[in-house]
């Protein structure tokens, strides 16, 4: 019976040491900054428009060259209610394109980086 109390016992500190040592890796987040916005003309024959902007990615706090980001919208409409839209996209470094598309009576009222993907800091 002792045994087994001991045996029980240690391997309870042995996952304990375990799930705390995963809990206590650092994560990092790359710094994004979005430039270079365009909104094109309208393209025939379905009359969208597009948003398009270069994301730039400084990733040299991360151990990893990927991830993903969500970039939010404020979506106006010529007769229609102002909505919020989020779009996934992909980062690496140096930097990204991004492009969402528009109908011809809608337009971006602002946009932002939402989320960001945590990633295993570099070491």
């Amino acid at each position: 019976m002792y045994r087994s109390c001991i045996s029980g016992f240690l391997a309870g500190v042995t996952v304990l040491v375990s799930v705390t040592q995963v809990a206590g890796q650092q994560t990092c987040k790359p710094a994004l900054t979005v430039k270079d916005v365009q909104f094109s003309e309208m393209q025939p024959p379905t009359l969208e428009r597009r948003w398009t902007a270069v994301v730039s990615v400084d990733a040299s706090r991360c151990g990893t060259t990927t991830g993903h980001v969500k970039i939010g919208f404020s979506r106006l409409k010529e007769n229609g209610v102002e909505i919020e839209l989020l779009e996934q996209s992909a980062w690496s470094p140096p930097s990204v394109r991004a492009s969402v598309d528009f109908w011809a009576d809608e337009a971006v009222e602002a946009y932002w980086i939402d989320k960001v993907a945590a990633c295993p800091c570099a070491r």
